[in-house]
């Protein structure tokens, strides 16, 4: 079964907010409107109740753009 993490703050139109986490423990980069969104673990770890279960949620602090 593939971890999930709860994404928190970000760009509003960031459909996706249950994702993946590959590997585990580690800064998530998500592919968003020609760039990406970078969120990390909470400090210390927060969990969620979510309708797929508990999730470790993770904050955004960064947007990179990809370049061309």
């Amino acid at each position: 079964m593939t971890e999930k993490a709860l994404l928190e703050g970000g760009p509003d139109d960031l459909h996706e907010r249950i994702v993946p986490i590959t590997p585990p423990g580690q800064e998530l980069k998500i592919p968003h409107r020609g760039g990406y969104e970078h969120f990390k673990i909470t400090s210390p770890p927060r969990h969620q109740d979510s309708a797929e279960g508990r999730l470790t949620v993770y904050e955004w602090w960064e947007r990179t753009e990809i370049a061309e």
